[in-house]
């Protein structure tokens, strides 16, 4: 009987030790978080905006004109003595490359234009400064750049930096030259430069050989919305020809667009931005191809708690007509 008992202790013993084993091994297991899916989302949401914001072929994509050619393009154009503004295009594929170069830098990466001031150095070559780093992001395709100490030539680069000071770069724009703040060149808007193309364009270095291989005058001919004729600088006219000079009739159109809104309103027309008076009124003048163009004119509050849309659909159809030549003998 006693062995009995002492046998039964002893299995007594064993399931209590087993027990508590048990009990300390499901204890010393961690407890699993639990994640909030609204604050996951909230995560995911704040990714995905920064990758948006940096994506430098954003608006590239969303809204490519007619004469925009599969590859990066910047170029840089002089408003004035004291503001260039630069424009630019740039494909998915760059962005793709400049992410998978840039490796574990890529997050801390931003998107920027590098100013750069060219001073000629020796007949080997200039040199270039860097002036400034502007921060920029995707949701915009240009950009006015405030410059000192005019007359100068500068140059614009676009490319992403890492946080290490690594540059990527992308595109390099054409070199201008600011002319000086006497020299009464100054511009608004592109209303001037409408009227006056042909001065912009050179200022803008347009007869420079090899400059951004004719994209400068690709953006000219977008923002005039028509060709840009006789772009030869040494053109002064026609000459006579056995004293004969060609009898030469041309017509063409422009128009203006106004309006007024609050004065600290942020107003676009076809995602340019247009500059306001201190009053809020604006107006733009422009050229009329010979087609149908559709312009939004968009304007959004200070705060960017409202936003208005007017939308203009504008065609023009010119014919012209068989030319009458008559013998002067017979008058």
């Amino acid at each position: 009987m006693r062995k009995e008992q002492l046998v039964q202790a002893i299995l007594k013993t064993h399931k209590r030790n087993s027990t508590i084993k048990k009990s300390t091994k499901q204890k010393s297991k961690p407890a699993k978080a639990k994640t909030n899916p609204r604050i996951a989302r909230k995560i995911q949401q704040d990714y995905d905006r920064r990758e948006t914001m940096k994506d430098l072929a954003l608006q590239s994509a969303i809204k490519r004109s007619q004469n925009s050619v599969d590859e990066d393009r910047i170029v840089l154009i002089v408003r004035d003595p004291f503001w260039l503004q630069a424009y630019w295009e740039i494909t998915k594929a760059s962005v793709v490359r400049a992410k998978a170069a840039l490796a574990e830098n890529w997050h801390g990466a931003t998107p920027v234009l590098r100013v750069v001031r060219t001073t000629e150095e020796d007949h080997n070559g200039s040199v270039e400064q860097i002036v400034r780093e502007i921060p920029i992001h995707g949701g915009v395709k240009n950009w006015y750049i405030d410059v000192t100490d005019p007359p100068g030539k500068y140059r614009v680069l676009i490319g992403y930096k890492a946080k290490n000071e690594k540059f990527h770069l992308i595109a390099r724009s054409n070199r201008v030259k600011t002319p000086a703040p006497d020299s009464g060149d100054h511009d608004d808007n592109w209303t001037d430069i409408a009227e006056d193309y042909e001065k912009y364009y050179a200022q803008s270095g347009g007869y420079s050989a090899g400059t951004a291989s004719g994209h400068l005058k690709n953006v000219f001919e977008e923002k005039l919305r028509r060709p840009m004729h006789n772009m030869d600088p040494h053109h002064v006219g026609h000459s006579p020809i056995n004293g004969f000079r060609p009898f030469d009739f041309e017509v063409d159109a422009h128009m203006i667009v106004y309006g007024a809104t609050d004065p600290g309103a942020n107003v676009t027309m076809g995602g340019e931005p247009v500059k306001l008076q201190d009053d809020g009124t604006f107006a733009i003048r422009m050229g009329l191809p010979d087609k149908r163009q559709v312009l939004p004119i968009v304007a959004s509050s200070r705060d960017g708690s409202e936003q208005r849309t007017t939308v203009l659909a504008i065609e023009r159809n010119t014919k012209v007509m068989e030319p009458i030549t008559r013998d002067n003998e017979a008058l």
